[in-house]
């Protein structure tokens, strides 16, 4: 059992490394636990809760004022992630959208997906030190999770949400550690940002719940809370609502996540766009970046993490456990 101490709380900053798990901890394959709407609030009081949403505010606080081109630390643990990322990229090739009369959710989603899962042992294993092995069981299924729903070829923040609740277990388990904060949302995450995309233009994908209510384009919603981190402390994009301007995003969206996906929102969507995006047409009032970082945080928790919706299919096991978070004295 991982020490309380270890535990990064909600919203905590952790200077030091996450502890390797003890030689007898026990891997368990991560069930949904949240079933009723009364279950949501054991969800947030649930060990769970508080280390995804301190894994987030964590990497949050590592970009802070960053480009993506800073020169950063990238071990040999990213290093392979990456290439297993670019694994699971290649692999959409091998699944071209079929011909068929409905226009969204592409049946070649399915078979993707099928693959991918058929695969997601070995390119684990390929990527993860030897010593790692016993814990693919519980943390492949994040991953398999990451991408959408075989069934309603959906993607969401649900979907979004299982990717960091991946990388969270891979930090639980000693693969990464606090050196490898910056290159995990640069180099992994937006690799899985680039892939989620590919996937959801390659299928036309529809919004998973009720057509992107819970998200900020439809589809996403972290990247917009650590791409206004980035912004943070320096004056390219201020004040802030020269993000809607096409000129900068033209010049930095290869720099700023958040810019990368206003590019992908204008590219895919039609109109104007303060009706196809008035949530985020609203953020662009607002006068710094750090307020717009703290406000799409604190909606994230509202608007994603406190919806049962989301939740119901979130799942938990030793690493992101539902058993309450130890309240220290």
């Amino acid at each position: 059992m991982i020490q309380s101490e270890n535990v990064i709380g909600d919203g905590a900053k952790s200077e030091k490394e996450i502890s390797p798990l003890p030689l007898n901890h026990r891997f368990l394959e991560p069930q949904r636990a949240v079933k009723t709407i009364t279950d949501m609030a054991i969800w947030e009081k649930s060990e769970a809760y508080m280390e995804y949403t301190g894994f987030i505010a964590t990497l949050n606080e590592a970009i802070k004022g960053k480009p993506l081109s800073v020169d950063c630390k990238i071990s040999p643990s990213v290093t392979k992630l990456v290439e297993m990322l670019e694994k699971i990229d290649k692999l959409i090739d091998e699944f071209p959208p079929i011909d068929q009369p409905q226009r969204f959710g592409n049946t070649a989603f399915k078979d993707w997906l099928a693959k991918l899962k058929l695969n997601a042992t070995q390119y684990l294993q390929d990527a993860l030190d030897q010593k790692l092995h016993l814990a693919i069981p519980e943390i492949k299924i994040y991953l398999e999770e990451s991408f959408g729903n075989a069934t309603r070829i959906d993607y969401g923040t649900g979907h979004e949400m299982s990717f960091i609740m991946f990388l969270c277990c891979i930090y639980k388990i000693g693969c990464l550690n606090t050196d490898d904060n910056v290159a995990t949302v640069f180099l992994i995450f937006n690799k899985y940002l680039s892939i989620a995309r590919r996937l959801q233009q390659t299928y036309r994908m529809e919004p998973a719940g009720s057509h992107g209510v819970w998200s900020l384009d439809d589809y996403q919603f972290v990247p917009f809370i650590w791409g206004s981190s980035q912004f943070i402390d320096q004056a390219k994009v201020h004040p802030p609502g020269k993000f809607l301007d096409d000129d900068i995003i033209e010049k930095f969206s290869n720099e700023y996540m958040f810019l990368s996906c206003i590019k992908y929102i204008k590219e895919v969507k039609k109109g104007p766009f303060a009706e196809h995006s008035n949530q985020l047409w609203s953020i662009s009032a607002v006068a710094s970046w750090y307020k717009i970082n703290q406000g799409l945080i604190k909606m994230y928790k509202k608007e994603v993490l406190a919806k049962f919706p989301v939740i119901q299919h979130v799942l938990f096991g030793s690493l992101l456990p539902i058993r309450r978070f130890p309240i220290q004295h």
